[in-house]
């Protein structure tokens, strides 16, 4: 599964783990919202739709990353660490990855601090 292209094209990654991620399809599953749901951890993204992910948010690597997870440590990264080296690492540890996060179309919003927050791209 490849990152929608067209609008309406909705994609929901997710961790079934995680209260918000499922708060966010809770809401678009009581607002009718059809859409696709790709289980990250399961299958990770490439480091090319890392990019495109990247992209489609704003151009902000660090807004990607989970601060709390022992991965980040084992990545290397510090505070000085450019998004060529953030979005590697989000390829290697898909863990990484801040949750939830939803697609439609060439836009894409993080559903953190609040899952509403990612409705606002619908």
């Amino acid at each position: 599964m490849t990152l929608p292209a067209r609008a309406g094209e909705i994609l929901l990654l997710h961790n079934p783990r995680c209260s918000k991620s499922r708060a966010l399809k809770a809401a678009l599953e009581a607002r009718g919202v059809a859409f696709a749901e790709r289980l990250y951890l399961d299958e990770p993204l490439s480091l090319a739709e890392l990019k495109d992910l990247h992209r489609r948010l704003g151009g902000d690597a660090r807004a990607l990353l989970r601060k709390d997870e022992p991965e980040l440590a084992a990545a290397g990264l510090g505070a000085t660490s450019g998004d060529g080296a953030l979005l590697a690492a989000l390829a290697r540890f898909p863990k990484l990855l801040e949750r939830p996060v939803l697609v439609n179309g060439p836009r894409a919003a993080l559903g953190r601090p609040a899952p509403e927050d990612a409705l606002r791209i619908l």
